[in-house]
């Protein structure tokens, strides 16, 4: 029987959160909702949480333990509790991933107490009498390693500003800022990013993608990517998400992975475009009669 705990933790903190996503991230694509690089994208925010959940009962290996002891110094936690799960709230929708042997029961009763109505949707944690989306899966793509030819450049100080014009651009409705991309690259998922940009033959910004490291020998992450609206159609995002899949690569990355909507038609021709291939499909938990 699992006995949780479930630690509300500060952008600051999340440093325990990272390391067990890390520890559970695959050399192939991720089967959880999370990837350390979900959370490096939320930490863009200064108001991010994220939700650890340990428990006290569970193996207590070294890896285990030292990611316990740095949450015990930072929130009190019993120094034997290992973690078992990390989650967060992305709009109506509790993100999850749990260690491979977690109480998926457990986990989800604990849950409940953040699935008040209005969060009516799960993804990675299937919930007792919710319901799979059918109506919207979620296309998981995998690249494989190889040869990479890109007009992409790496992100730098000076290229900050034109970063988050490209992002607002590409995405409607988005405030992102150069001060939002410089808190991400300062949290604790800082390190684990790598960023190119793509410019016109002009020097405008055209398109922009982000990586995220899981480790060596296991697979990274896009998020977010994204093509100046005014420049697409020209092969610049293909040429931000190869140059991003070839930096991840060069850091000791066996993939990496994306994901987007199946009714996102565009992005997934982009993904394939750069040689990614579909793996398989996830599906979010509903609440009956919620979303």
């Amino acid at each position: 029987m699992a006995s949780l705990s479930r630690h509300r933790l500060s952008p600051a903190d999340t440093g325990p959160a990272l390391r067990a996503l890390r520890a559970w991230t695959p050399p192939d694509a991720p089967s959880g909702s999370l990837h350390p690089g979900d959370v490096g994208w939320l930490l863009r925010r200064d108001d991010a949480t994220v939700f650890l959940w340990t428990d006290a009962r569970t193996d207590t290996r070294a890896d285990a333990k030292a990611d316990a002891q740095t949450s015990a110094r930072a929130e009190g936690v019993t120094t034997t509790a290992a973690p078992v799960a990390v989650g967060f709230l992305d709009g109506p929708v509790l993100r999850v991933t749990a260690a491979p042997d977690a109480d998926l029961g457990a986990l989800a009763a604990d849950a409940e107490d953040l699935l008040v109505p209005g969060n009516d949707a799960t993804d990675g944690l299937p919930v007792p009498g919710w319901e799979p989306d059918t109506e919207e899966p979620w296309l998981v793509f995998s690249w494989t390693p190889e040869s990479v030819s890109s007009r992409a450049v790496q992100v730098t100080e000076s290229d900050t500003a034109d970063r988050a014009l490209v992002h607002r651009a590409a995405f409607t409705g988005s405030t992102l800022t150069a001060d939002h991309w410089r808190t991400m690259k300062k949290s604790p998922a800082g390190h684990l990013a790598v960023e190119t940009l793509v410019r016109t033959p002009a020097g405008e910004p055209a398109a922009a993608a982000t990586g995220w490291f899981g480790g060596k020998g296991r697979c990274g992450l896009l998020e977010p990517v994204g093509t100046h609206a005014d420049h697409r159609g020209h092969g610049y995002g293909r040429d931000a998400v190869r140059g991003a899949c070839a930096a991840l690569a060069d850091r000791g990355a066996s993939a990496v992975a994306v994901l987007t909507p199946a009714s996102n038609e565009a992005a997934a021709a982009l993904y394939r475009s750069a040689g990614f291939t579909v793996v398989r499909e996830n599906l979010d938990w509903t609440r009956p009669g919620g979303m």
